[in-house]
């Protein structure tokens, strides 16, 4: 047996805390610890891309941009890694060439040396852009193939991918198993024909849902892969990876001995163990071994995030039901890979579905571009029957979406005019237009708000105390400490609940409305749907556009609103023909199932 180290990247700083912490791990966090783990030796440390830039303007209130420089300061002997969704970039839709070269040089000057380049639909027209602007920055492109099961996807298929990356000039390939759906036999064959075909150095990314990942990279590494991806042990395993320090050591001794020290991985991966426990309430409930990924084939990110959104709706006891629906909506689209963000396209479509109490009652804007070939091409047969109630008539595209798209940069740039002070901030408007235009005008007013972290569990919390007696919590906020005691005094009337707060000492009364009631953008009370000119909801979400106005016409069918729900856009349809009475909603306000968002009288 001939000699060969393997290689190790690792996810801590990106994928790990992505796949158990709903990726909240903040820049405080890991810079303590970069030192340490540039000794390490990694081939790579994956620190930026998928979902970080979305958390981090989102709910972190971080510069995804100042992170990174942050980072490529404190890992001056590393290379540094992103996941890029090839033309989808980082956000949710395709981009124009433009943007695309923009970002991936922008990502390049900032720190970025290898770039995982992948499309969610595994259709290569939408990988050139990126490998060739990857490529133009003078830096390390790696093509990705997205690993599903079908009755589409073939060894021979994935093969065939392979080829068209490695005629596209990529420097190495890896097979991105994001819900953890390898199984060591076919990681082999899989591996040992990609090797065969091609003359590039193979990368292994492989989920431990199932419980089968480690298994899997021994496998590969065998049949000839020259790279694994692992998370430190203390944020590794269940949605994560196999851990760093488990693989090192079995490693250890033999021909592919990774030479990376044990002893400091440990030591770094004690560091985490304590940072892991400041995101408690962010932990995905799925960190054990469970193989019914194999039949719902929901990725580690997915589940994570899927969770903790239902978690925020009231709805999280309906996960299971999710996760039967989310095969059956993937065969409908014509079986896509699970990746982001066609795991986002189908888990929210997934969660209407459920949540409505009726199959596409209510059918995302996402859903339907993908219906019309936007996303690119669909690997199986779409139902003919979802793709007409979807689209009807509209036209299906064939060509390369981007193909159609105008450039965007000169537009984008205009239309945040001087709140951006760099290109970066153009591009992080470009990814994201609403919360990023919002995180640019907080930045400049200095009102910037990350989310609160609870306090970490002692284990000795007090039970719940009967009514009329105070319940006490500290909260920490900025480094400071507040006592807050409530207390129900159970005097009920116009909907309402009223409670006393006491907040570090000094009194507060507070009246909450009843949840057969909700408060509306501007404070009030919105009422209850009754009739069927009453527009309203099937899910919890913000308004992002009005279509009309009061006295305005409409018919059966037409969008009058368009929601935002689990970062997915729909519109909400008027179900009778006749005139706008009252619009009780603007764009922004946070809405719930059940009231009255539009008035329409017949």
């Amino acid at each position: 047996m001939s000699k060969k180290r393997i290689n190790v990247t690792d996810t801590i700083l990106r994928d790990a805390h992505q796949s158990l912490l709903a990726t909240r791990m903040r820049t405080e966090d890991m810079l303590p610890i970069c030192p340490k783990l540039d000794q390490v030796g990694y081939w790579s440390l994956e620190v930026w891309g998928g979902a970080t830039f979305d958390a981090c303007v989102r709910f972190l209130k971080e510069d995804p941009w100042e992170r990174l420089r942050q980072l490529r300061a404190a890992l001056p002997n590393t290379r540094l890694q992103m996941l890029l969704r090839g033309q989808n970039l980082l956000g949710y839709r395709h981009y124009s060439d433009d943007v695309v070269r923009a970002f991936v040089a922008k990502a390049a000057v900032n720190g970025i040396d290898v770039f995982r380049i992948f499309d969610a639909m595994n259709d290569v027209r939408n990988l050139r852009t990126a490998i060739a602007a990857v490529k133009a920055a003078g830096k390390h492109a790696q093509g990705t193939i997205c690993y599903t099961t079908s009755p589409v996807h073939t060894v021979e298929l994935f093969v065939e991918q392979a080829k068209a990356l490695e005629a596209m000039g990529v420097d190495s390939l890896a097979i991105k198993d994001m819900a953890g759906l390898l199984t060591p036999f076919a990681t082999g064959e899989l591996v040992a024909a990609l090797k065969a075909a091609t003359s590039l150095p193979v990368f292994i990314h492989s989920h431990d849902t199932a419980g089968l990942a480690a298994m899997c990279q021994l496998k590969a590494i065998e049949c000839g892969a020259d790279n694994i991806d692992t998370a430190i042990g203390s944020m590794a395993w269940g949605t994560s990876h196999p851990g760093t320090e488990s693989m090192v050591a079995a490693l250890k001794g033999t021909p592919y001995d990774t030479g990376l020290d044990l002893e400091l991985i440990q030591e770094i991966s004690m560091y985490f163990m304590e940072v892991r426990k400041k995101y408690h309430q962010f932990e995905s409930p799925f960190t054990g071994v469970d193989t019914r990924v194999q039949i719902n084939q929901v990725p580690g990110g997915m589940m994570s995030n899927l969770a903790n959104q239902l978690k925020e709706q009231g709805a999280l006891n309906r996960i299971n039901e999710v996760f039967d629906e989310i095969p059956q909506v993937r065969a409908d689209l014509g079986y896509p890979p699970l990746v982001t963000p066609t795991s986002q396209i189908v888990g929210t479509q997934a969660v209407f579905n459920v949540l409505a109490g009726e199959r596409y009652k209510t059918i995302t804007n996402e859903v339907k571009l993908y219906l019309q070939g936007r996303y690119g091409q669909a690997p199986g047969t779409i139902n003919p029957e979802v793709q007409v109630r979807a689209i009807g008539d509209e036209e299906v595209i064939d060509v390369r979406p981007a193909d159609l798209l105008k450039p965007e940069m000169e537009r984008l740039r205009s239309e945040i005019g001087n709140l951006a002070k760099s290109e970066e901030d153009v591009l992080t408007y470009a990814m994201f237009p609403d919360i990023g235009r919002k995180f640019l005008e907080e930045r400049a007013a200095g009102t910037l708000q990350p989310e609160v972290l609870l306090p970490i569990p002692t284990g000795d919390e007090r039970p719940a105390k009967a009514e009329g007696v105070a319940t006490e919590f500290m909260i920490d906020v900025h480094g400071e400490s507040y006592r807050i005691d409530i207390t129900g005094v159970g005097v009920k009337g116009d909907g309402t609940r009223h409670f006393y707060l006491s907040i570090d000492g000094m009194p507060e009364e507070v009246a909450l409305t009843e949840l057969n009631q909700f408060v509306g953008g501007a404070g009030k009370a919105r009422e209850r749907a009754s009739k069927p000119g009453h527009v309203t909801t099937s899910m919890p979400g913000n308004i992002v556009d009005v279509l009309v106005a009061e006295g305005d016409k409409v018919k059966a069918g037409q969008a009058v609103l368009v929601s935002e729900a689990m970062k997915m856009e729909s519109e909400i349809q008027s179900a009778i023909d006749g005139t706008v009475k009252a619009v009780h909603v603007a764009k922004g306000d946070r809405v719930n199932p059940g009231e009255i968002l539009i008035e329409i009288e017949a």
